[in-house]
């Protein structure tokens, strides 16, 4: 059954719109392919009246038109399950099993539920930071139960659950959200900037989209090794305005590289909607400009989620060549706590999404027509997660700050003299002033400066 979806998601990837003699048709396989030309085709044959300047692929016309994105319908929305949780087409179920399906809704709601925690816990000023995924929650585990644990995830800001899954605990996401002496960043990064080598995850920066060119590199050296592993790289609409998500789809293109690039379309890109961003068929249009198998499917449905992710690993292995998904979905939260996402959206709006159309919500009803859920579960669930969640809380702020030292280290394998004197500068100067700090709030810096 699921390679008979996988065929369905695979030959719509490699169904691109081609203007020709005046009209749209759809090209064929070996049409569509990137193989190069044997010297005899590569030379130009007269019999053919084609044009053969390098790099097109086209007809001649008579006809002046301008080609605009208005000409043809929009790439459609691949789903599953419509919004009331029942499978329009049984074939393409995945029927991930009791155990998988039930997993993956424990981590929605347990994301749903630390958000909540960690949000309010940065409006008393417990923490400084927070991006809360409200809404989203869905292409996070729907992407992350498709991959396999050793493939690479480059992340942007807003895939919690993607760790979470892979195994980065409640304990750890604390840790690092209060940058305590246990965080494994050791208290240098923002909230909400993970990252685990030992889950394959490198570690998320703020700046957009530069992750992306390095998610490409990293897949070209997969595809030398040919490991059988895949990049995946996530992003939203907002980054693929920025440059570096240009050269990123370009690159993986011409090197042929195993790369899925996932793109949130959450509607936003912090403040900015998305018809301010571009005017174009949203993201999955652009691929196949660059040459890339291409596909917009429902964010909000989990398992449509899961299929194109899975699908397009498969592809990514097979072919040796990069996937554009763009996950449409809707950020129900402020873009972080340093936004009010009200001062450009009205609440009617916000309302409407998380009520009418929450991943969460669909995935429970599609549970409870299985017969894998309920009330009694849904109760006895909602209270242990959010047991849980405060009590990894409560552990992460009574910890210690890291000490101060950890701010010169892991630059170099031994710290240089210049280093080493800022160190010093800095103890001398905390030792003078050291009313004016919450010295008692570092490991170890009382006892270094008495």
């Amino acid at each position: 059954m699921f390679k008979s979806c996988l065929f369905r998601v695979l030959s719509f990837q490699r169904s691109f719109r081609l203007l020709a003699n005046d009209r749209y048709v759809r090209p064929s396989i070996a049409r569509c392919s990137s193989s190069k030309l044997s010297t005899s085709e590569a030379k130009v044959n007269t019999n053919n009246d084609r044009p053969q300047f390098p790099g097109s692929r086209s007809e001649w016309t008579q006809k002046l038109a301008f080609t605009r994105n208005t000409d043809y319908d929009g790439i459609p929305v691949y789903r599953v399950m419509n919004r009331d949780g029942s499978i329009i087409d049984e074939s393409q179920d995945p029927n991930l099993g009791e155990a998988k399906i039930t997993k993956i809704y424990k981590g929605m709601t347990l994301l749903n539920t630390m958000d909540r925690v960690l949000y309010e816990s940065q409006r008393q000023g417990r923490i400084s930071f927070y991006m809360t995924s409200f809404g989203e929650e869905g292409t996070h585990f729907g992407s992350a139960a498709a991959l396999n644990d050793d493939d690479l995830v480059f992340g942007q800001y807003r895939e919690g659950g993607v760790i979470m899954w892979r195994g980065f605990n409640l304990q750890q996401v604390m840790d690092q959200c209060y940058g305590n002496i246990d965080g494994n960043d050791k208290g240098r990064q923002m909230p909400v900037h993970y990252g685990d080598k030992n889950l394959h995850f490198v570690t998320i920066s703020s700046t957009l989209a530069t992750q992306m060119p390095q998610a490409v590199g990293a897949a070209y050296h997969f595809k030398r090794q040919a490991n059988g592993k895949v990049v995946i790289c996530y992003f939203g609409e907002g980054a693929s305005s920025e440059g570096d998500a240009h050269a990123a789809l370009n690159f993986a293109a011409t090197l042929d590289c195993p790369i899925i690039f996932f793109c949130r379309n959450n509607g936003y890109a912090i403040s900015t909607p998305t018809h301010e961003q571009y005017r174009g068929d949203g993201i999955a249009g652009r691929g196949s400009g660059y040459g890339i198998a291409s596909i917009r499917v429902d964010g909000n449905d989990t398992l449509a989620v899961y299929n194109v992710t899975a699908a397009a690993r498969n592809y990514c292995i097979e072919e040796s060549k990069p996937v554009l998904i763009e996950a449409m979905t809707y950020r129900i939260g402020h873009h972080s706590t340093s936004d009010d996402s009200s001062a450009y959206r009205s609440v009617d709006e916000v309302r409407y999404w998380h009520q009418q159309d929450h991943p969460i919500s669909r995935l429970r009803k599609y549970m409870e027509l299985k017969g894998l859920w309920d009330d009694a579960k849904e109760k006895e669930w909602k209270e242990e997660s959010r047991r849980q969640v405060l009590q990894a809380f409560v552990a992460a702020e009574k910890k210690p700050k890291p000490n101060v030292i950890e701010m010169f280290t892991d630059v170099y394998n031994e710290m240089p003299d210049n280093l080493r004197s800022q160190y010093n500068d800095l103890k001398a100067h905390l030792k003078v002033y050291k009313e004016h700090y919450p010295i008692k709030n570092f490991n170890e810096l009382t006892e270094e400066l008495c």
